[in-house]
């Protein structure tokens, strides 16, 4: 329609029907205008984001492995060589219990031939050489009679020592060696089956390798239920979680831990439903974790990670705001600092410090930013301040959830290395053996020594106390 009709020519029909045009090209315009406005915001918020600073592992949860290092300077150079500083020296400490010893003696002088006595010489140096034993498989084999009884005619099976029942001819020192190997070194089926041929002579299949694995998984089911029933005891319990790939499918890996164990599980989920499986009604004290909303509201009072958000911070600090974040990073840091001397102050000294903390949090949040990113760091500490330093009354809890995050970390490397499990009985058996290191290494035992002890069926926990006049508790101890 180039120009508007005469009206008072139109019958009422024509001028209705005029009106439905005009009608559909108006809700056309108005639909280009919502598109022309929906495309103006994500023209800004890309405009926004590439004005953002980068994300690193100083200023977001970025792994440092996604980055790249800055080159080394060059240095001081002396003879081709770079000058390196010096330290204290020392070396390796000599072994307490040798197991054997070479003396030697001169019987004459190198130079006139004279002979010698023990008198005429003193100790010049003790030093040791290590060498390895040649490692080979040692097989047993069993030769079992039976037959049937002349007296009462009834067949008999010849009793054999334990450890030598029938069954897998590989005994507990393989099974301990292959699971130690494959979780705690991420080797795979095939690697791990070369190496017991080449180190051992051990001919075993990839299959025989599967099968080994499941024949153990119920003696690391068995120490997980011991580990999680004390952990359903705690009165301060840290979590995490972080991707996993199970039998084709994403999945999520969570570990829940404190000082005295560490308990990790592999789920199809990452609600809160499965804090709430693993507590099975428990509630404890004090509750560390990130913001994450299916970690918060598990316990009583909560502790805030400050790690993540001295990143948040700083990443707040990158982007442009100079109101908010860098007083907030101070007061962090500051917080950070005085968690580090908390065994050497009173209570009354730890009371009056979280009095001063609120006192200069206080003063920070009376700060205006205008920057986007100290607008939502300000929101948050308004929402979320009761939970920032909790750590500060409460000695036994850390400022920070860092030890769940180390905990969880070779499950990372393990699944960058594999690229997962096969199979649900697999992801269960890692985190079952993910469960006894992480706990056994909080009881001083190393992996190998953990390991050793659940393929062994050593399965009961020991507890001891451990002498502390404010809060009494029990450290467990996988038997040995």
């Amino acid at each position: 329609m180039t120009r508007l009709a005469d009206l008072d020519t139109l019958t009422s029909d024509e001028k209705d029907a005029l009106i439905h045009v005009l009608w559909a090209q108006v809700q056309e315009i108005e639909a280009v205008r919502a598109a022309n406005a929906e495309l103006s915001r994500r023209v800004a918020d890309l405009e926004a984001k590439l004005g953002a600073p980068e994300k690193t592992s100083d200023n977001s949860s970025v792994p440092p492995s996604t980055g790249s290092k800055p080159n080394k300077p060059a240095g001081d150079k002396r003879h081709g060589k770079r000058r390196r500083p010096g330290h204290g020296g020392g070396g390796r400490r000599l072994d307490p219990d040798p197991d054997q010893r070479v003396t030697a003696t001169a019987r004459e002088c190198p130079h006139c031939r004279t002979p010698l006595g023990a008198s005429d010489q003193m100790l010049h140096a003790v030093y040791d050489r290590v060498e390895l034993p040649h490692p080979a498989a040692i097989v047993t084999r069993v030769e079992r009679h039976g037959g049937i009884c002349p007296c009462c005619g009834e067949r008999f099976v010849a009793p054999v020592p334990t450890g030598l029942e029938p069954g897998s001819p590989f005994g507990r020192s393989v099974d301990a060696l292959a699971v130690y190997l494959r979780y705690q070194h991420a080797i795979g089926y095939e690697r791990l089956s070369r190496l017991f041929g080449d180190l051992y002579g051990l001919a075993i299949s990839e299959g025989a390798l599967a099968n080994l694995f499941r024949r153990v998984k119920p003696r690391f089911d068995a120490q997980v239920s011991a580990i999680l029933a004390r952990l359903r005891q705690s009165r301060i319990i840290c979590s995490d979680e972080t991707g996993a790939r199970v039998n084709g499918r994403n999945a999520w890996e969570w570990v829940f831990q404190n000082d005295e164990v560490c308990v990790h599980v592999i789920r199809n989920s990452r609600a809160k439903a499965v804090a709430e499986e693993v507590m099975d009604g428990h509630k404890p004290a004090i509750w560390v974790s990130d913001l994450y909303g299916g970690q918060r509201g598990h316990g009583e009072a909560w502790q805030l990670c400050l790690a993540h958000q001295l990143r948040d911070c700083q990443y707040a600090i990158d982007a442009g705001d100079a109101v908010f974040a860098p007083g907030i990073k101070r007061l962090l840091l500051r917080a950070c600092m005085l968690a580090r001397r908390r065994g050497r102050l009173n209570d009354s000294t730890l009371s009056q410090y979280r009095y001063d903390l609120e006192r200069r949090l206080d003063k920070v949040m009376a700060c205006q930013p205008t920057n986007s990113h100290g607008i939502r760091l300000r929101k948050r500490y308004g929402k979320d301040r009761d939970s920032l330093f909790t750590f500060m009354t409460e000695r036994a809890v850390p400022p920070t959830n860092n030890g769940s995050e180390r905990d969880i970390r070779p499950s990372t490397i393990f699944r960058k290395v594999t690229n997962g499990f096969r199979s649900d009985w697999g992801g269960e058996l890692y985190a079952g053996v993910r469960s006894t290191l992480n706990t056994g290494r909080r009881q001083r035992l190393s992996a190998f020594q953990a390991i050793q002890a659940t393929i062994d069926a050593q399965i009961g926990i020991v507890w001891r106390d451990d002498h502390n006049a404010t809060d009494p508790i029990k450290r467990p101890l996988i038997t040995r």
